[in-house]
């Protein structure tokens, strides 16, 4: 089954031309089915694009899915058209009332800034304590993996001496865990970021458990609340493009970056970046909605506390 999203959402055109089957809402009404409900809070600056990878990724599942995009209240995107805010995202007092099988908090560019610090940081912690009792399973990205780890559980960021910028090899902790099912031993993720979390600090925890890393990009995913919260500290829902993007931008600004690592053959920009994190990126998202959204959740949302 496809994704069920909103008529007219620019992703879906995108998605059609890489053949994706789509459905939009006008079209899913005629199917007498229960459909996942997921919410996306949307934190990425380029919202446009962070919709459409994190969608290319959930349609890769027999699943029909309904999807709610999240937007923090009072803060204007200034790189996302003010009419597509308007169009597809809702403020978290419209949907405070309902309950959602799961739930996907993307990263921020603001993790040089301490958690308090920043501006929708209360608003933020609102909606983390609201998904506690209503959405069954919560997957965190990124940024929001560090902002979700320090208010559930007190885990601190600390500062990279540089940015942790590339596709880096992760080995799997246990392959008979649902999360890993179909991956093989190693599997590739991109990184782009400039703070880190301590395997120290989560083994105080006994709530969670470290369940893949990297030996040069350390802790990557981190799963509480028996797979009810899921943290991971990579980028699995990149595209093809988005580390070169990234590395453009910061080369044009003059800013402090290095050539990402195992991206461009022979670390050459001119050349195209090698996608090695594909397949375990759909297999994640698939086996996320399928153990620990669908096989878990009430079918009787209300049920979720």
């Amino acid at each position: 089954m496809p994704v069920n999203i909103p008529d007219q959402l620019p992703a879906i055109e995108l998605l059609k031309q890489e053949n994706i089957f789509v459905m939009d809402e006008t079209r899913a009404s005629h199917q007498d089915i229960r459909p996942l409900k997921l919410v996306i809070l949307n934190l990425m600056p380029l919202k446009i694009n962070t919709e459409t990878d994190l969608l290319r990724l959930l349609s890769n599942s027999p699943l029909q899915i309904e999807v709610d995009f999240l937007k923090i209240k009072g803060h204007t995107s200034r790189n996302t058209p003010s009419e597509h805010m308007k169009a597809f995202y809702q403020n978290f007092d419209r949907i405070r009332h309902k309950k959602y099988d799961g739930m996907i908090i993307t990263g921020a560019p603001v993790e040089h800034l301490p958690f308090e610090e920043v501006t929708y940081w209360h608003e933020l912690q609102q909606i983390m304590d609201w998904a506690l009792t209503n959405v069954f399973s919560t997957l965190h990205i990124c940024w929001a993996a560090q902002a979700g780890l320090f208010h559930h559980y007190g885990i601190p960021k600390y500062p990279l001496p540089q940015k942790m910028f590339g596709v880096f090899r992760h080995n799997v902790s246990d392959d008979k865990l649902p999360i890993f099912r179909g991956f093989d031993d190693e599997f590739w993720v991109p990184h782009s970021r400039h703070t880190e979390i301590h395997r120290s600090d989560i083994e105080k925890v006994s709530d969670l458990t470290i369940i893949s890393e990297s030996d040069e990009s350390g802790v990557n995913m981190v799963v509480g609340r028996g797979g009810r919260q899921l943290f991971i500290t990579g980028h699995l829902e990149y595209s093809r493009f988005t580390l070169d993007q990234e590395y453009r931008r910061d080369k044009a600004k003059n800013l402090p970056i290095h050539v990402p690592v195992n991206y461009y053959p022979g670390d050459n920009p001119e050349n195209l970046p090698v996608i090695r994190w594909k397949s375990a990126a759909n297999l994640l998202f698939a086996n996320w909605l399928n153990y620990y959204v669908y096989q878990e959740t009430p079918y009787n949302l209300a049920e979720i506390h």
